[in-house]
């Protein structure tokens, strides 16, 4: 499936991402340096032991991502969200977040990041209740499920 934004072009799917569009993400981000050949396949397995997966694309550029690990029913957590640098900013991040929150839209999200992400989070409706538990962000489901009276 295919959803437009800004131009750009997201595909939903945890099949045939291409590792090394990955790998520059990640080291775009910060989040890797140098990985040895051997290792590279996990860029592209990482994805299809996922549930749910989302890339960006401009052109043939990948330039954006997030993938989930959820049951599908309760609770989900997003495990990668990254964005070239070139393009932050420009709510990219966010979209990506509120697609995955449609996918289980009355269950409980998590994210686990670093501190200085907490703010992006808490735009994309997250809570972050104690700065000190580092790296927990929550989304609960139910809470707005309760708001528009499905629950």
């Amino acid at each position: 499936m295919y959803h437009y934004f800004e131009g750009l072009v997201i595909r939903e799917g945890t099949m045939g991402i291409p590792a090394e569009s990955v790998e520059e993400l990640f080291k775009d981000g910060g989040w890797s340096r140098h990985t040895p050949d051997w290792q590279k396949e996990k860029f592209t397995l990482i994805f299809e032991n996922s549930t749910w997966a989302y890339t960006v694309w401009d052109d043939e550029k990948m330039i954006g991502m997030v993938r989930v690990i959820s049951d599908q029913i309760m609770a989900a957590n997003i495990m990668d969200l990254v964005v070239q640098s070139d393009y932050r900013g420009k709510g990219i991040g966010q979209k990506l977040v509120e697609l995955c929150v449609q996918k289980l839209p009355h269950g409980d999200w998590f994210a686990h990041t670093s501190a200085n992400n907490f703010s992006f989070y808490e735009k994309c409706g997250f809570e972050v209740k104690d700065l000190s538990q580092e790296g927990t962000c929550s989304y609960y489901g139910y809470i707005q499920a309760r708001k528009d009276g499905h629950r």
